[in-house]
């Protein structure tokens, strides 16, 4: 494991960062990997999976795999998946299976399925919307009552490998209970990362709007964080949260005091429940994190070239 020096790689906005960071906060490389998107944490494996950086394939098909990396045995990497279907995002269900978001291709339907970790076999859990297909499925999160939330911008046509949209860029809900789909939100210019409050009583939903083509910025489209109060499975009381910079946000996560963590060009920018942003945790080139280790206080972070963990005081939700 290589450390770097702690103190540049956690800079304070205010004094309440402090809570987030503790005495001694580290920032350590624990490998040296394609890990792009979707991190989930297993505490019964110790092990942290995650869907690669896509690789140019036949047509501007991206070439995704789905990798796992022992945290207990540095440098132990194994690939559970060797193609994906344009995987990105990724969680956890209540059954312990990985809920991956499946972009697609021009031939293979964009959907959210689930994967078995003893197998990496996988199975369809929805592929459309009233009969209309998605279109990128993008980040997912599975509530306490089992329902999963997803984000599906039009990514896969702007970087020409999914057919023209059919749907608009929404965010969704499904019940596996009932198999009903339903959309929650659809005041997006592209939903990306989604997150809930400890108590779910809050959605946060990160709008990437800003990045149109692969690698464009623009500053006039949304970079920010949206948040909505929850009742029964809805939506209401849409705000702005927090406008993310440098950059536009992507992924994102909450720990257990409700704090708000998102990824931006600069690193990882912390939040506390209302917005005000309290410090960042600087580490050009992040694309998304999450909390993991047997307390929950590591932030396991993906920068499409390597795996990090900062060491905090706070814990994940």
């Amino acid at each position: 494991m290589i450390t770097t020096a702690s103190q540049p790689a956690f800079v304070a906005h205010t004094p309440e960062f402090d809570a987030v960071t503790g005495d001694c906060p580290r920032l350590s490389l624990l490998a040296e990997v394609d890990a792009h998107e979707g991190p989930v944490y297993f505490v019964d494996e110790d092990a942290l999976y995650f869907t690669t950086l896509p690789r140019p394939g036949a047509d501007r098909t991206p070439s995704v795999q789905i990798k796992r990396l022992a945290l207990g045995q540095p440098g132990e990497i194994s690939v559970l998946v060797a193609e994906a279907n344009g995987a990105n995002g990724m969680t956890a269900d209540l059954e312990g299976n990985l809920i991956v978001c499946e972009q697609g291709s021009r031939w293979q339907p964009a959907r959210i399925s689930a994967l078995g970790r003893g197998t990496g076999e996988r199975e369809t859990i929805v592929d459309h919307w009233r009969g209309l297909r998605l279109n990128s499925p993008n980040d997912v999160v599975v509530a306490a009552d089992g329902a999963i939330w997803f984000t599906d911008p039009s990514y896969g046509h702007l970087q020409g490998f999914r057919p023209p949209p059919v749907v608009g860029d929404y965010v969704y809900r499904h019940d596996p209970a009932t198999g009903q789909t339903g959309v929650v939100a659809d005041g997006f210019d592209k939903p990306n990362g989604i997150a809930f409050s400890p108590d779910e009583r809050v959605l946060y939903v990160t709008d990437s709007g800003a990045n149109q083509e692969p690698g464009s910025y623009h500053v006039t489209r949304p970079h920010h964080i949206k948040a909505f109060d929850v009742t029964s499975g809805a939506l209401s009381g849409e705000r702005l949260f927090a406008v993310v910079s440098p950059g536009f946000p992507d992924g994102l996560k909450v720990d257990r005091d409700g704090r708000v963590y998102s990824s931006s060009f600069s690193g990882v920018q912390v939040f506390d429940p209302v917005g005000q942003m309290l410090g960042e945790i600087h580490l050009p080139g992040t694309v998304n994190f999450c909390f993991g280790g047997a307390e929950r206080d590591l932030l396991l972070i993906t920068t499409d070239s390597a795996v990090w963990a900062a060491a905090l005081a706070a814990k994940g939700a």
